[in-house]
């Protein structure tokens, strides 16, 4: 449609040229006059000639009237069905979207609207983390819109369309596109323009899985193995499941499992052994693990272990019983 515009405007500009150059060549007129004789004769203002002309400059003139309302008639047929099919109105949406994309900050990059990207972005949706959307298929960033998400239509193992998503601004990306190797190769993409980003890559086979860990994959989910061990442990250990799987899912709002990541410059308890903190009887917060920076798990950590700096806590509680735990803490975003 704007290409359309181009050509319409053009074809006028080129109309005014020519009337203004036969006026001058035809009737000896000077450029202001010819320019003036010109317009008001594709404007069809009514006024009379500028000088008396001669059979040969009516001729010209009549051409120039069927000349002129075919490119004024062409310009505003243009104007009227991009007005009508929403051309303008999808200009304002888009730079409004760019706005919002450049305001992002510790957000969410979700590549991929398939079946996968749907339930993840499902998932930030009711957790309420910042997120987009980014997907070359317009159906698929279609249906994405009609749900309210923010989307970018791009090829999410190209840079610059990593860079229109705020990879440099942005927490962490999952990579759920149909193909391990675009999986793959966005991984490569988003550690090489942010080093510190988070990733997480859908994999198909054991083998691509290695290849995602080697290419930077901060963690690699198989939808086969996953839910495979889910069915299981469904079939073997049904309420533990339902009861872990509620919390996770936070479909169970009695009790949340949240982690926190400890800050050396804001935390005032490092160094401090988990009994002296007392979290329990002040905050209620339950404390599953720790997970060290070394990548170092405990599991079920004892009243004397210790807080060390940079030290991850996966706590479980009420959301009351959490939103203390931070007050007492005063964490990184809980969902980094």
């Amino acid at each position: 449609m704007q290409r359309e515009l181009i050509v319409g405007v053009l074809a006028l500009g080129f109309v005014c040229m020519w009337g203004t150059i036969g006026y001058m060549v035809l009737e000896k007129w000077s450029f202001p006059d010819a320019f003036y004789m010109t317009i008001i004769t594709l404007t069809t203002v009514g006024y009379g000639e500028v000088e008396p002309m001669e059979s040969r400059g009516r001729i010209f003139t009549i051409a120039l009237i069927f000349f002129g309302v075919i490119s004024i008639g062409y310009i505003v047929n243009r104007f009227t069905e991009a007005f009508l099919q929403g051309y303008f109105q999808d200009g304002i949406r888009l730079r409004q979207k760019q706005k919002v994309l450049k305001n992002l900050i510790n957000h969410y990059i979700i590549c991929g609207f398939g079946r996968t990207g749907q339930q993840i972005a499902l998932e930030f949706h009711e957790e309420g983390v910042p997120f987009v959307i980014v997907d070359s298929s317009p159906e698929a960033l279609e249906a994405a819109q009609s749900l309210g998400y923010l989307i970018l239509q791009g090829d999410a193992t190209l840079d610059d369309t990593l860079h229109r998503a705020g990879i440099n601004q942005a927490c962490c990306l999952v990579a759920a596109l149909p193909s391990d190797a675009q999986n793959l190769y966005t991984v490569l993409s988003a550690k090489s323009l942010n080093s510190q980003i988070r990733t997480i890559a859908r994999v198909s086979t054991d083998e691509a899985a290695l290849k995602l860990y080697r290419g930077g994959a901060d963690a690699v989910v198989s939808p086969y193995t996953t839910a495979g061990r889910k069915m299981a442990t469904a079939a073997l250990r049904p309420q533990v499941m339902h009861f872990v799987d509620g919390m996770i899912t936070g479909k169970n709002r009695s009790l949340l499992i949240e982690e926190f990541g400890i800050d050396s410059d804001r935390c005032p308890y490092i160094g401090q052994s988990l009994q002296q903190m007392q979290l329990r009887s002040r905050s209620g917060v339950l404390v599953l693990a720790i997970r060290r920076q070394d990548g170092t798990v405990i599991g079920a950590p004892t009243g004397e272990t210790l807080l060390l700096p940079q030290d991850l806590l996966i706590c479980m509680g009420t959301s009351e019983q959490i939103r203390r735990l931070k007050q007492l803490l005063s964490p990184l975003n809980p969902h980094g």
